[in-house]
């Protein structure tokens, strides 16, 4: 690479400089360089200073770093300054920031082991790369696969994928993933996959090839190549395995830290199972093989669960159980072989006891002789010229032997099991192609290297030389092809290396001469080499202290070997009487191995010195085998010989750390592997040229801005030229080829300075004219500003002067009134003391005068009282004396008159006197005594009245009295306890005090209580709301949940119903490959077999092609390896299981067809027996019958005799008794008439029943020759006609229905009262329940309450509901079933309407003929139809589905045309009651219309076509069914037509399953048509051109890629939405229908853009995301055109949109973290962080996403529950949906064109 240039250097530019910890480490000049200087001045990335001193002599220049803008390449060759730090830092950029593990690098695919799974290897990741081009997608294995597929299908060509790379570098992973990729995208030609057996395969070799080593866990410890061969359809056919130097040393050693094969481990966790025992193995701890590396176990992996893969792998190939058993056997023998101890010292001493357990167990498996095999372990037999010696083995050599034995028996194994492997995979199909893969070791170099080493990096040499060879031829034909003058371009040769290991008298050749020296040693061959090329060759050298070491100068390194064991590893020599003695075995399998062994063909070719050797007379197999370096050269040549064959594909596999850890890179570690696998040499030889190469367009676009305006030309590539001579004076550093300009190294980061200088410049005027506005515009605000302030300070100013003087003239003011209130103050208080001093001294004087007045007044009343008081006593006292005096005299005046009157009274007339009027007087008295009496009665109750009152209230006083007292006694102790009150009074006063505080605490506390209250009850019912609002949230779950189930229920039925027709098609493709072979195998006529009928149907014919297996096998034998075995086995697996089930069927049908029978033997005896038992009630029922007739007779000749009366008199007056006998009569007559015409009606519906029951008599009776109509009763006994007898039956068997009823009613109401009784219960069990809740609640807390009620409650809710959606369930299912027997009862009731109807017409014609009137049968019956005779229904299904063209019918007929035709033609079947005809019409237009789609499948108007046509033929089966739910729709005309006879309930399913068909036959055609234009037209094209111009993506595609299609538009994916749309509508497709496929290319659009979008890193910026959202902007407005934006047809371009949203959005901070996860709705948290995580800018003014953001949004995530899973599936297919859609077109009307040629149907 020429040195960049000195101008280059200057101040900020970056450099790199080596580094003994990082390699490389970045700096930046601080100081201009000029040449000459002897320094640059650096400054490191942490701030530090550096002198970087120059080589004197060269003076070289460190190298230059890329500007950040070309930083995380897919291609290192696009990177402008190509040298290994450049490369270094790509990697480290794309691996660690952007987690990307695929880097190109040219031809070369970089692999780094992120040591983590990652979720892109899913089937959706392999349908993204099929079909693209290499440069088109981000790198990936999957895109070396898929160039390697195309150009082997393009060139015809064998190609070859060649994976190298260092242990742990995860070589076999890769390939594995390539191998996946071609089984997953080519599929396999026959129905038995070949495809599984050879990903079977791997773990297989796995176990017996792969091991655990310091650096890898399961490193691969052989090399492999594996052709994948490929038929000319380009199906895996089969493949075939080779291997490369096994690792053998490995089964009887292992360094520390390391594990044996696999398969040994596997084998040891077994040990439990059954099979096993036999082994007698135990832990690996216990054998010598297994146990030296000290780690039996590894990490994540379980080696019983791997032994069962293994195990289900062998029987997947065809290696049966015993074959296992016998190879496990084998295995364990191997491991029982190590233990067996050899004892002895000194030479010739050793033995081995026959009685070692581990010996005996070693020959019990083997099944050899114990003796022989311990003495043949410690003897070896010499032979001489006369005799043949048993010589003794030192003990080592003994040892030596037995591991030597068991690494050649497992070397056996392995053999034995490769080619059984590629017998499984071997095809007897003629290869057409093949791909193969190689996974083989890459460059090693360890502290001690020997013999495996040695053969490692000798292949890795030739493989190096290839690839030069081959870059360098790629390199040469991109110059030719764009005409660029070609430069020899130096690379390195490693051809003297190749020479010197391989040529004569080369290392191996030399070694192979030593081997074959008797006493040949690895000193004497060290001592050869040196002789032979020490200072002779470049590349070889002797190291200073070592005679038994080499140095090897290899393209990667110089590696030295130590010869010790050389001669040895490449004898690979082994006991010959040993091999011997398990030859004698009696173990077929060991006979097997060895058997393989002897057949092996001798060598071929000349020795090293070029004489042909003749074998002796008895010379042993040793002597015949070539030697292990011979073989392994021999097939390394093979091996080139093939890759040479080939186009090679590369893919290099680097390990990042030797710690395993994910994501983290050592960057010595990957620079030492990046220049042992060839990437950097592929740098140098890209570098030396013209590695950065750009189209003319993509330069255009991204350089416009350093071109003016004059040098912009029509011609893009002249502008380009002409601009480019003016931007690069040198011409070398630029190449112009045809489509390309080729730049030098250094030179795309000059033009990036350019442009970026250019952008600078035009930022810098932008921003000083951006600046200048502003600071104008500041300048004016400011201004503005600055005189609005003064106008408002002037403003103020004014106003404060103002404000100053009205102040001051204020304080004047104020001053001369406060002095007036102040000095009236002083004067008022004045006035207000001397009036008071006045009033106090009148009013203390007028007082001393007040009391002085008031003194002598109560002196002159206490004067006046004392001597009233004075008087009065002595009145008082003469007032008793004058008293008393009076009192005597009259006493004493008395005394005399007493005297006196005695002595009057002693004399007569006196009495006289006194007597005189004594009567009147005395009777007077008596009068008023009595008065006096009664009045003395009156007062003396008056007296008691008042005495007892008196008393009362006498007690009352006293009572009171002694209340007073006991008060007053009570006082006198109050009065001594006043005080003790007055302090308790204090205390209750306090106490008060508290309690008031306290009462009013409590209130608050009260009030605290009653807003808890209030919050509880608020909070209850808020609780009460959320509980509603979440029932019915989860009661809509549960119906977006249902829903979701019903769709996935859909989707599954549908994907079922989609396998079930591609294995029809391929069992259809089979059949036809049969009759081919069979015909071409036997030539001339083949008469065909009756089975072959065209009548049958698929299943029929199937099931009479496969027979049974016998039969299979003896046609695989007549087609003679045409079919593959596989295939044949598997169709006779299947076809026997097909049988099978038919046969069970059959059987299923026969014993339900004899149950029926027995079933209607059964009835039929029952009615024989019912008819004799109730022949007398008939006989009495017909006396009855006839009564009644005869009453109705006179009844009738009585109301004629009334009218003849009636006439004769005239008019008959209503009150007339034959008028009143005419009213009676008629009223009886018209209730009988009523009676009489329900049991008709019941009777003629069992008249029905009857006569089916005639004929099923008549039919079972068969020819018994019996023709009467009862078994015991003749109707002729009856009655002429048997009517009489028909009632009877009728009355019957009503009779028997009613008891029926009644009987049912009996049970429900028994039933009913039993429910009743139970939900009696049910309640007395929830109200003890509740109160025992309730008394439990009433114990808790009154916290705890409220929570506890709230659960109860919510628990009743919801039993509440459970109850009531079960409830609602029932009543569902109890509607649908009397919905169907409503239908039931209502076609019966038509069929006797039908009868009733037809039986008075042929009764009419029967007694009626009259010549004149004609009956015509009811339109009702005839429109609508059209007649099909038998022999023309095939000339229909011609004319109308197989010739059809829809594009002529869409546009000149009516939609759905056909579909009304076939209907019709249906309908008139239906009518003639021809069940054969309808079958027949329905079959033959269901498979008529999947052949035209099968022919026509990829026809998109095809099948818009007949999914139109289908959905209207199957609308029309429902729309005149009969039933309710599609009648109610229709005019009365059309329920009139519907169908009669038949219910198509069945058929309507089968076109239900048809139009799936067509549905996903159509999305398959709609998005093979739009699969090629949506990446170019949604994300490559430029609707909005970017000024600044996309950032190339500089990956050199390779020449052989695909050429680029033309190129689509986003208007090309319009135009073509809106064919598929117009195209729908044309047809007459349903719009529910045309929405559905609206949503689902809508879905694929999404989902193809986002899967590239994500699988694109050149897609990821800004600029793109605003091109991607236009272009999507473009699609909604589509959708709002036509009217179908809703119905979640928009929400299908959600995560695009989004996608959008999240490239155009800041990804700085924390708070654009929560932005996008906010925003981010409709993408995965695995899709976000991928597109964080490519997002790349286009400019240097855009910024990276940063770390910190990267980290909060996958914080952010982390909690999402959504699949892991990257890409979109866009391979899913909504369930399709068909609502039911009736015709509002009269069937009558519909008028069929002439074109259709179809006028041999009759219309009706």
């Amino acid at each position: 690479m020429a040195a960049p240039a000195p101008a280059l250097y200057s101040k900020f530019a970056r450099v790199w400089i080596p580094d003994a910890v990082e390699v490389w480490r970045s700096a930046e000049l601080t100081k201009d360089y000029s040449p000459g200087d002897a320094a640059l001045q650096l400054q490191l990335e942490d701030g530090s200073e550096l002198e970087y001193k120059l080589n004197p002599k060269d003076n070289t220049l460190p190298p230059l770093r890329n500007p950040d803008i070309l930083v995380g390449e897919n291609d290192l060759t696009a990177l402008s300054y190509l040298h290994e730090p450049a490369v270094l830092h790509n990697l480290r950029v794309r691996f660690i920031d952007s987690k990307l593990i695929y880097t190109y690098c040219g031809i070369i695919l970089v692999a780094i082991n992120p040591y983590e799974s990652l979720p892109i290897y899913g089937e959706d990741i392999i349908s993204a790369y099929s079909g693209q081009n290499m440069g088109d997608m981000d790198p990936h294995i999957f895109a070396v696969a898929e160039e390697a597929y195309k150009q082997m299908a393009r060139d015809e060509r064998n190609q070859s994928i060649i994976v190298s790379g260092e242990s742990g570098a995860g070589k076999t992973v890769s390939a594995k993933y390539a191998m996946r990729y071609f089984a997953t995208v080519s599929g396999s030609s026959t129905e038995a996959s070949v495809e599984e057996r050879i990903l079977a395969s791997s773990p297989i070799m796995e176990a017996i090839g792969n091991a655990k080593t310091t650096r890898n866990d399961n490193s691969s410890r052989f090399g492999k190549y594996i052709e994948i061969g490929f038929d000319r359809k380009y199906h895996i056919i089969g493949a075939n395995m080779r291997t490369y130097l096994l690792e053998k040393s490995r089964v009887v050693f292992q360094a520390s830290e390391e594990r044996n094969y696999h398969i040994f481990y596997q084998l040891c966790a077994s040990t439990h199972l059954p099979e096993f025992k036999a082994l007698q193995l135990g832990s690996t701890d216990e054998f010598h093989y297994t146990n030296q590396g000290t780690s039996p176990i590894i990490d994540e992996v379980d080696d019983a669960q791997e032994m069962q893969t293994t195990r289900r792998a062998f029987s997947l190939l065809g290696i049966h159980e015993i074959q296992q058993l016998d190879l496990f056997r084998i295995l364990a023998a191997i491991l029982h072989l190590g233990n067996v101890e050899v004892t002895g010292r000194g030479s010739g001493n050793c033995s081995v006891s026959t009685e070692n357990c581990h010996l005996t167990v070693f020959c019990e498996l083997m099944m050899v002789s114990c003796e022989s095999m311990a003495h043949w372990l410690c003897h070896k037999k010499l032979k001489t010229a006369t005799e043949t010696l048993n010589k003794p083995l030192a003990k080592t050599e003994a040892v030596d032997g037995r591991d030597a034995l068991a690494k050649h028996i497992y070397a056996r194994l392995f053999t034995w099991i490769v080619s059984q492997i590629n017998k499984a995979l071997r095809s007897s199909s003629v290869q057409h192609s093949f791909i193969g893969v190689l996974d083989i070791y890459g460059f090693e170099t360890f502290e001690i290297n020997s013999f495996e080493q040695f053969c490692i990096n000798y292949a890795n040499e030739k493989l190096q030389q290839q690839f030069n060879l081959h870059v360098f031829k790629l390199e040469q034909e991109e110059y030719m092809k764009e005409q660029i003058p070609w430069t020899l371009i130096d690379f390195y040769d490693n051809q003297p290396c190749i020479n010197l290991i391989e040529a004569k008298m080369g290392v191996l050749d030399l070694l192979d001469e030593e081997c074959m020296m008797p006493k040949g040693s690895d000193g004497s061959w060290a001592q050869k080499l040196y002789n032979t090329h020490l200072k002779k060759s470049a590349h070889f050298d002797k190291p200073r202290m070592s005679n038994k070491a080499f140095i090897i100068h290899h393209f990667a390194d110089r590696v030295e070997y130590q010869c010790e064991g050389f001669l040895e590893k490449n004898k690979d020599t082994v006991n010959e009487e040993q091999i011997n003695v398990l030859k004698s075995s009696k173990f077929a399998f060991l006979l097997e191995l060895f058997q393989d062994e002897e057949n092996a063909p001798g060598p071929t070719g000349t020795a090293a010195s070029g004489r042909t050797k003749m074998p002796r007379v008895g010379q042993s197999l040793r002597e015949h085998k070539k030697s292990v370096g011979l073989q392994f050269r021999n097939s390394l040549n093979l091996l080139m010989d093939t890759l040479n064959a080939t186009t090679p594909h590369y893919v290099r596999c680097i390990k990042p750390n030797d710690h395993k850890s994910p994501f983290m890179m050592d960057p010595s570690r990957a620079a030492q592997q990046l220049r042992a696998c060839g990437v950097l040499e592929t740098v140098r030889i890209s570098a030396a040229g013209f590695p950065s190469r750009w189209t003319y367009q993509e330069f255009f676009i991204r350089y416009r801005v350093l071109m003016k305006q004059k040098d912009v030309l029509s011609d893009k590539k002249l502008t380009c030229q002409n601009v480019l001579e003016q931007l690069i004076q040198d011409s070398d550093k630029y190449k112009f080829g045809k489509t390309k300009i080729f730049f030098r190294a250094g030179q795309v980061a000059y033009l990036e300075k350019l442009r970026a200088d250019k952008l600078r410049a035009a930022c810098v005027q932008i921003q000083k004219t951006i600046r200048c506005w502003l600071s104008r515009k500041k300048y004016l605000r400011l201004r503005r500003a600055t005189i609005t302030i003064q106008r408002y300070v002037r403003g103020q100013q004014a106003r404060t002067l103002c404000k100053s003087l009205r102040r001051t003239k204020a304080a004047v003011v104020i001053q001369k009134y406060q002095r007036m209130c102040a000095a009236r103050r002083l004067y008022q208080r004045k006035r207000a003391a001397t009036v008071l001093l006045q009033r106090l001294l009148r009013g203390h004087t007028a007082r001393l005068r007040y009391r002085q007045l008031r003194y002598e007044q109560k002196v002159v009343v206490v004067q006046r009282w004392v001597r009233s008081w004075l008087a009065r006593l002595r009145y008082r006292r003469t007032l008793q004396a004058l008293v008393y005096l009076q009192c005597c005299a009259r006493r004493m005046l008395a005394r005399r008159e007493l005297k006196k009157l005695k002595i009057e009274a002693r004399s007569v007339e006196h009495y006289k006197k006194l007597n005189v009027g004594m009567e009147n007087k005395i009777m007077q008295l008596q009068r008023k005594v009595d008065d006096q009496h009664k009045e003395n009665r009156e007062l003396l109750e008056r007296l008691i009245v008042v005495e007892s009152s008196s008393v009362s209230e006498l007690e009352k006083l006293h009572s009171q009295l002694e209340a007073l007292q006991g008060v007053e006694e009570d006082a006198r102790h109050l009065g001594d306890q006043v005080s003790t009150l007055e302090e308790e009074l204090g205390l209750t006063r306090e106490e008060l005090e508290r309690n008031r505080k306290m009462v009013e605490e409590l209130n608050e506390k009260n009030n605290l209580l009653k807003s808890e209250k209030d919050d509880l009850n608020s909070l209850i019912k808020e609780q009460g709301q959320e509980i509603t609002d979440k029932l019915q949230k989860a009661h809509q779950e549960l119906i977006e949940h249902l829903q979701t189930d019903l769709n996935e229920e859909r989707t599954r039925y549908q994907n079922l119903l989609t396998e079930h027709l591609k294995l029809e098609e391929l069992h259809a493709d089979l059949i036809s490959e049969r009759e081919a072979a069979a015909h071409m195998s036997k030539p001339g006529h083949v008469r065909t077999d009756s089975a072959y009928s065209s009548n049958e149907s698929q299943y029929t014919h199937c099931s009479e092609f496969t027979g049974s297996e016998v039969s299979l096998q003896g046609q695989e034998e007549e087609l003679q390896g045409a079919v593959d075995v596989a295939l044949l086995l598997k169709l006779q697996r299947r076809v026997a299981e097909l049988e099978q089930e038919k046969l069970n069927l059959q059987s299923e049908w026969d014993s339900r067809e004899e149950q029926l029978q027995q079933d209607h033997a059964k009835e039929l005896e029952e009615c024989q027996r019912t008819l004799i038992a109730e022949r007398d009630y008939e006989a009495q029922k017909r006396q009855e019958l006839e009564s009644d007739n005869k009453r109705l007779k006179k009844d009738l000749n009585d109301l004629r005799v009334s009218l003849s009366l009636g006439k004769g008199s005239g008019r008959v007056s209503p009150g007339a008794p034959a008028y009143n006998v005419l009213l009676e009569q008629l009223s009886s007559i018209t209730e009988e008439l009523e009676v009489r015409k329900e049991e008709v009606l019941l009777l003629r519906t069992q008249l029905v029943n009857l006569e089916a029951f005639k004929y099923k008599e008549a039919a079972s009776e068969g020819d018994s020759g019996d023709t009467s109509r009862s078994p015991t009763l003749d109707l002729h006994e009856l009655n002429e006609d048997g009517e009489l007898y028909m009632v009877y039956e009728g009355l019957k068997e009503t009779n028997r229905l009613l008891e029926s009823q009644l009987q049912t009613e009996r049970q429900d109401h028994a039933e009913e009262l039993q429910a009743l009784r139970a939900q009696l219960q049910a309640l007395r069990e929830e109200r003890d329940q509740q109160q025992e809740l309730l008394t439990n609640t009433l114990k808790l807390p009154q916290d705890g309450r409220v929570h506890t009620a709230l659960q109860h409650e919510i628990s009743r809710l919801t039993r509440h509901n459970v109850d009531l959606m079960e409830q609602m369930d029932k009543q569902d299912k109890t509607i649908r079933k009397l919905k169907k027997q409503l239908k039931m009862y209502m076609k019966k009731v038509e069929e006797s309407d039908q009868i009733q109807i037809d039986q008075p017409i042929l009764d009419n014609k029967a007694s009626e003929a009259l010549s004149s009137v004609s009956i015509i049968r009811k339109e009702r019956h005839c429109q609508g139809m059209l007649e099909c005779r038998k022999e023309d229904e095939s000339k229909l299904l011609r004319a109308l589905i197989t010739d059809l063209k829809p594009r002529g019918v869409a546009v000149s007929l009516i939609p759905g045309l056909p579909a009304y035709i076939l209907f019709m033609c249906l309908r008139h079947a239906d009518y003639t009651n021809n069940d054969q005809r309808v079958c027949t019409l329905l079959n033959s237009s269901i498979n008529s219309i999947k052949n035209v789609l099968k022919k026509k499948g990829d026809d998109f108007e095809t099948a818009s076509f007949w999914l139109a046509n289908t959905c209207r033929l199957l609308h029309c089966l429902k729309q005149y069914s009969g039933e309710e739910a599609f009648t109610k729709h229709n005019t009365p005309q059309q329920n009139e037509q519907c169908l009669l006879n038949f219910d198509l309930a069945e058929y309507r399913q089968v076109l239900s399953d048809l139009i799936i068909q067509i549905y996903q036959q159509l999305i398959k055609c709609m998005e093979s048509i739009l699969q090629p234009m949506i990446v170019a037209g949604m994300l490559e094209q430029e609707t909005i051109p970017v000024v600044l111009g996309l950032k190339p993506t500089g990956l050199r595609k390779r020449t052989s890629s695909f050429p680029e299609e033309s190129s689509y538009t986003l208007d090309s994916i319009l135009k073509q939405l809106e064919s598929f749309h117009s195209t729908l509508l044309q047809h007459g497709n349903d719009p529910d229908l045309v929405k559905q496929v609206v949503k689902q290319q809508f879905y694929f659009i999404c989902a193809v853009t986002l899967n590239s979008l994500l699988l694109r890193k050149d897609m990821c910026s800004w600029s793109k995301g605003l091109q991607i959202r236009y272009n999507v902007s473009q699609l909604e407005e589509w959708l709002m055109d036509k009217g179908i934006q809703v119905g979640g047809v928009r929400e299908m371009l959600e995560p695009l949109i989004q996608a959008t949203k999240l490239l155009q959005v800041n990804k700085k901070t924390e708070e654009d973290a929560k932005a996008i996860a906010t925003m981010c709705t409709a993408l995965t948290a695995t899709q976000i962080v991928k597109i964080l995580n490519l997002y790349t800018p286009v400019n240097e003014f855009e910024e990276r996403v940063s770390v910190s953001c990267m980290k909060s949004v996958q914080a952010l995530l982390k909690d999402r529950q959504e699949s892991p899973q990257l890409l979109m599936d866009s391979k899913t297919v909504f369930p399709i949906t068909f609502p039911f859609n009736p015709s509002h077109v009269a069937l009558e009307n519909i008028q069929i064109p002439a074109s259709l040629n179809i006028n041999f149907l009759t219309r009706l």
